[in-house]
């Protein structure tokens, strides 16, 4: 194992990701697999790497993630998330103002609203008849 890595823990939704930012050549493991292997869509790998392109650090960094929960967007935003605040660990002041522009350090509160009684879901009413 390397002797430096820097932790960080990033949260989306219901997805939970737990990232180690390792020095090496740029791989991305996800649950023992690779980047291309977990995520089908383009998009959701280039929201993962958004805080390495924000901060200038492409290719720099091994990451190795652990996520659980939710669907793939979940994860992504959960992996985006615990990326950056492992960035943070590297170097906090040079690295603090960018990714907070971005947008990367908030945790983004949204989740899914409760299913009411009456209804079919959240706001979803039951088919209405005059006859």
């Amino acid at each position: 194992m390397a002797s430096i890595q820097y932790y960080g823990t990033g949260r989306r939704k219901s997805s939970v990701a737990r990232v180690r930012l390792i020095p090496g050549k740029g791989d991305i493991t996800i649950n023992s697999r690779t980047i291309d292997d977990y995520f089908g869509l383009e998009t959701l790998k280039v929201i993962v790497k958004q805080p390495f392109a924000a901060t200038g650090t492409e290719g720099k960094f091994d990451v190795i993630v652990k996520v659980q929960g939710g669907g793939f967007t979940g994860q992504a935003g959960a992996i985006r998330h615990g990326i950056s605040r492992a960035l943070l660990k590297v170097d906090e002041e040079g690295y603090r103002l960018v990714l907070k522009k971005a947008g990367y350090l908030t945790r983004d509160p949204r989740m899914k609203e409760r299913k009411k009684y009456g209804l079919k879901a959240a706001r979803r009413a039951p088919q209405f008849s005059k006859r």
